[in-house]
């Protein structure tokens, strides 16, 4: 039974998933902190055989020796490759053949074949991350905007930080049964069914904003996420639904005011564990902080299925202008792997 004044487990289960861990319990079918042990730490080295750079995972196999000659494989399961990617991880840094040491957590079922991976060391002693917790090797800019056109990146504070205030959200009924309900059920991101706003903006993960003459385009690179806010002052669809909804907007200044509505039913349109209904609200704001190096994204939620009052949140993104999006589309195939350990 989940305590229903409160929502952890969504942040239990959202840092699961973008570790590089599907995040619901093994009875549902994926990998979760009892798929890994995460107290443990294996330490090895090999030669890739296989390397698959996708979304929502890269893997990569090894071949491995006994202590008798005989040779084995190990999976290493990584994070995302749009998540790995900002923290310095590109497509083209491994190859097959290549001789590495790998760092990670065994699985509890086979942990001499399948490994969560949290560090790589190639022969030359470079370093790659493997996951989301793993420390970053990407050279920081210290560029400044004036603008909000450009890419940027949350942080893995904006990520908890957004969650940390999902969980205080009030709930109706219908909100506490639902996140009840999907206690023991595998996560939708394993359809590439993204998590909606506003903590989809809280992904660690590239953001590319365009501004257009008629509107202001948004590219968030998790399970292929786009959102157009339209600025040439035309009216919101009276019927007509869609997945990231259907957004207006002005600029005041540098500042983007939007509205958006006409969202479907998102079974975690507002955390992993929580949904949002066709009634969805959201008044957002994309403002410039001071210095011109973060973008402040806030606002208001609303959604009377699901909240009983709105809600107000608060995410910031850092101007990274290094940061280049993965180019993968998000695979059902590696989405469903392991379903059965």
């Amino acid at each position: 039974m989940i305590p229903k004044n409160s929502l952890c487990v969504i942040i239990i289960r959202s840092i699961f998933f973008i570790l590089g861990l599907f995040e619901a319990e093994l009875v549902s079918g994926h990998h979760s902190s009892i798929a890994f042990d995460l107290e443990k730490s294996v330490n090895f080295e090999g030669i890739i055989t296989k390397y698959i750079f996708k979304n929502p995972h890269v893997y990569i196999n090894i071949e491995r020796k006994n202590i008798d000659g005989t040779k084995f494989e190990t999976e290493v399961e990584a994070g995302a490759a749009s998540v790995i990617g900002p923290l310095g991880f590109e497509k083209n840094a491994l190859h097959v053949g290549d001789s590495v040491r790998v760092v990670g957590n065994p699985s509890r079922k086979n942990p001499e074949r399948l490994i969560l991976g949290k560090e790589l060391y190639k022969k030359d002693g470079s370093y790659l991350p493997l996951n989301i917790s793993s420390k970053s090797d990407r050279k920081k800019s210290e560029a400044s905007t004036n603008t909000i056109d450009g890419t940027w990146f949350a942080p893995k504070a904006s990520f908890f930080g957004i969650l940390a205030e999902i969980k205080n959200w009030p709930l109706t009924e219908q909100g506490l049964s639902y996140v009840e309900e999907m206690y023991n059920k595998p996560t939708p991101q394993k359809d590439c069914i993204p998590l909606g706003e506003p903590a989809l903006l809280a992904y660690p993960v590239a953001t590319i904003i365009t501004i257009k003459e008629d509107r202001v385009e948004i590219f968030i690179d998790w399970l292929d996420s786009h959102r157009t806010i339209w600025t040439d002052n035309r009216s919101h669809p009276k019927e007509d639904l869609f997945q990231h909804g259907y957004s207006t907007g002005h600029f005041e200044g540098n500042t983007l005011i939007a509205k958006s509505s006409n969202f479907t039913f998102n079974p975690i349109g507002f955390s992993t564990f929580l949904a949002s209904s066709d009634r969805k609200q959201l008044s957002e704001k994309f403002e410039l902080s001071p210095d011109g190096k973060k973008l402040i994204y806030s606002g208001i939620a609303k959604d009377e299925i699901y909240l009983t009052n709105e809600v107000s949140f608060s995410i910031e993104l850092e101007h990274s202008p290094e940061i280049s999006v993965s180019n993968e589309p998000c695979d059902r195939e590696i989405g469903y792997r392991f379903l059965d350990d």
